[in-house]
C-alpha cells in the first residue's frame, strides 16, 4: 500500500512538473513545524503544556515509589500476616498498580490528556496558518501549495520553493496589530474610566492634578539625579583616561617628571589647574574621609531638594484650603444677607 503511495505521489509531482514548465504553474510549500516553533504564541501554550506533562509525570513517579514501598513493607512483614491479611494487602497493591495504569493512559495514552490539548493548542494556530497561505497563494498566484511536514513525501524540494517564513512574517504582523489594538482598546478604557469618576466626583479632579503634579516633582527628581550621577560618572572616566595617557607617555619617555614634553618642550597643565590632575605619585583614588565627605554632601543636597518639594507642596494645599474656607465664609454671608421673599 505504501508503495503504491510513494508512486502516486511521485507520480502527482512529476506531473506537476511537466505542467509547471509547459503551462507556468507556480508551486511552493511550507513546513508547518518550522512555522509553529516559529509564533510566540505556540511556543508559550507549549511551554504551558510541557509544564503540565511534567507535573502529571512527577506524580506518576511518586505513585511508583508509593507502590514500592509498600511492596517492600509487604515483603518484610510477610512472615507475620495471616493468610486472609496477605490476601489483603495484596489486593491493595493490585489495585494500586490498575490505578497506576489507568492514570497514565489517561494522561499520556492515544487518546489522553497530553495528546488531546496538544490538538487543541495547535488548531487554532494551524487555522491561522491555512488563512496566511490563502492570503500569499492569492497575492502571488500560486497554484500548489503543500505541507512539507505531513504524510506526503518529498523525495527533493527546492530551497527557493520555501514560503514557511513568509507566512510566519504574515501571523507576526497579524499578532503584533492585535496586540496594539488590545493596548489602544485598554488605553481609552482607563481614559473612559477616569473621566466617569472625575464626572460622578469633581474634587476628583483636583485630585488627579495634585497626583499628577507630585509624579511629575517625582519623575524630575529622579531625571536630575540621573543626569548628576552620569555626569559624575562621565568626569570620572575622563579622568582616570587622561591619568591612563599621562602615565603612558612618562613610561615610554615622552613626559619628564617635572611635567615637560622631552620631545617639543610644551608645558603640561600644571596640578593647580582647572583640570585638577593629581601629581606626580598622587593616587586618583578619593580618600575614605572625601567620600564620605562627597556623600554626605550629596545626601544633604537631596534631603533640601526634598525638604523645599514637601513645603511647596504644604504650602499650595494651605493656599487651596483658604481659598475653599473664604469661599464658604463668603457664600454663608451671601445667605445670611440675602432677603427673604415676601
Amino acid at each position: 500500500m505504501k508503495k503504491y503511495f510513494f508512486t502516486a505521489c511521485l507520480t502527482a509531482l512529476l506531473s506537476l512538473n511537466a505542467v509547471a514548465q509547459t503551462r507556468g504553474v507556480k508551486i511552493g510549500y511550507i513546513d508547518m513545524e518550522y512555522i509553529l516553533e516559529k509564533v510566540p504564541d505556540y511556543a508559550q501554550a507549549k511551554n504551558q503544556l510541557e509544564e503540565k506533562a511534567q507535573k502529571w509525570k512527577q506524580e506518576i513517579e511518586e505513585k511508583k515509589l508509593e507502590i514500592a514501598k509498600q511492596k517492600e513493607t509487604l515483603k518484610s512483614e510477610k512472615v507475620l500476616l495471616t493468610k486472609e491479611l496477605l490476601e489483603e494487602r495484596e489486593e491493595e497493591i493490585a489495585f494500586l498498580e490498575t490505578e497506576l495504569l489507568e492514570y497514565q493512559q489517561k494522561r499520556f495514552g492515544p487518546t489522553g490528556d497530553l495528546v488531546t490539548q496538544k490538538s487543541v493548542l495547535v488548531k487554532p494556530i494551524q487555522d491561522q496558518v491555512f488563512n496566511a497561505v490563502q492570503d500569499i497563494a492569492e497575492a502571488k498566484k500560486y497554484d500548489f501549495i503543500f505541507d512539507k511536514s505531513s504524510d506526503l513525501t518529498m523525495l527533493f524540494s527546492a530551497q527557493r520553493h520555501d514560503i514557511s517564513d513568509q507566512v510566519v512574517r504574515v501571523l507576526t504582523r497579524a499578532q503584533n496589530r492585535e496586540q496594539k489594538s488590545k493596548k489602544l482598546l485598554e488605553k481609552e478604557a482607563e481614559e473612559e474610566r477616569k473621566q466617569d469618576m472625575i464626572d460622578d466626583n469633581p474634587n476628583l479632579s483636583e485630585r488627579q492634578k495634585i497626583l499628577d503634579e507630585r509624579k511629575a516633582a517625582r519623575d524630575k527628581l529622579l531625571a536630575d539625579r540621573k543626569e548628576a550621577a552620569d555626569l559624575k560618572k562621565k568626569e570620572a572616566e575622563d579622568k582616570r583616561k587622561q591619568l591612563l595617557a599621562d602615565r603612558e607617555a612618562k613610561k615610554n619617555g615622552t613626559v619628564s617628571d617635572k611635567g615637560t614634553n622631552a620631545g617639543d618642550g610644551n608645558k603640561t597643565t600644571p596640578p593647580n589647574s582647572a583640570t585638577d590632575e593629581p601629581k606626580d605619585g598622587e593616587s586618583t583614588e578619593l580618600t575614605p574621609e572625601e567620600k564620605r565627605a562627597k556623600a554626605e554632601e550629596a545626601k544633604t543636597k537631596t534631603l533640601e531638594e526634598r525638604k523645599k518639594i514637601i513645603e511647596d507642596r504644604k504650602k499650595a494645599a494651605e493656599e487651596r484650603r483658604k481659598k475653599i474656607l473664604e469661599d464658604r465664609e463668603a457664600a454663608k454671608k451671601a445667605k445670611e444677607n440675602a432677603t427673604p421673599p415676601k
